[in-house]
């Protein structure tokens, strides 16, 4: 069983869009989009040891309802894994969710990549392998983001990735919110106006740019209309500099000036809306 000293771990580094385009339909029903992704410090954990199965328990404020079975991501990495580099173990792992689930943070992708990460360790594969990055594509399309973690530019399905250094954004305090309720993916997407509202535009040097846009907000907040009173909170914030929401929803996010003014939002939102989720963290 995990966790004891021998356990290999590493975390599942919660995702934020900056900016998502959603630029056309596509025939196969998904969406051609322009995305720049950013990560925080913090998400769910991930541990593993080695043991003769494939086998996973969860715990956390969020495993409740989650399924541990076949169509669990973390499985379908670590079999899509073991079937490709046939190592002489299986391995034991202990999910920790931390993050929310449908809330537009990464989930089960950030959780499927950092069992990617984590088992290339265990079982001595290099990080950079190229199999990795091909069963990253396979599981879905923002699971190569979450196996990088690290900031890019997505451009197709957002799993064409130009890596993008962060620049001054490095570091940024980020306060993440979700008023506690769960959004659906394919509901939001299918709620877009289909208008292009234009492409996006990155700068040599990484800024912040008043012109990224979440175009799935107005969808999202027509499934979820709190969503609305989650940003109108963090853009009179003292200190944000930059309010969005993330993915498809319902979590939004804000950049702030100081680690004191992101606490102090936190703290503020605690006493006045203690059914939301919030996590203070930084940038990677």
């Amino acid at each position: 069983m995990t966790g004891g000293p021998a356990a290999l771990r590493e975390t599942a580094y919660a995702k934020i869009n900056l900016a998502l385009h959603v630029r056309e339909c596509l025939p196969d029903g998904y969406h051609r989009i322009e995305t720049l992704f950013a990560f925080c410090e913090d998400g769910d954990a991930l541990e593993a040891v080695p043991a003769d199965d494939i086998s996973l328990v969860m715990d956390g404020p969020f495993a409740g309802g989650l399924s541990d079975g076949e169509d669990n991501l973390v499985i379908q990495a670590a079999k899509q894994l073991q079937a490709a580099c046939a190592p002489a173990s299986g391995t034991a792992m202990r999910l920790t969710k931390n993050l929310p689930i449908a809330s537009g943070i990464g989930g089960g992708s950030a959780d499927a990549a950092a069992a990617l990460r984590l088992l290339a360790r265990l079982w001595e594969i290099p990080q950079d392998s190229p199999m990795l990055g091909d069963i990253a594509r396979g599981l879905g399309a923002d699971v190569p983001a979450c196996l990088l973690s690290e900031t890019c530019r997505g451009d197709g399905k957002g799993d064409q990735l130009v890596p993008v250094s962060s620049g001054s954004l490095r570091r940024c305090p980020v306060l993440l919110v979700n008023p506690g309720v769960a959004v659906s993916t394919g509901l939001v997407f299918g709620g877009w106006d289909a208008l292009d509202r234009g492409r996006l535009s990155l700068s040599d040097t990484l800024q912040l740019d008043s012109n990224w846009r979440n175009d799935l907000t107005r969808p999202a907040k027509e499934v979820a209309p709190v969503i609305g009173d989650v940003l109108a909170v963090l853009e009179a914030s003292s200190g944000a500099v930059f309010t969005r929401m993330s993915g498809s929803g319902a979590t939004c996010f804000g950049l702030f000036d100081s680690a004191s003014n992101c606490d102090a939002t936190a703290e503020f939102l605690s006493a006045n809306h203690p059914d939301w989720w919030t996590m203070c963290s930084t940038l990677r």
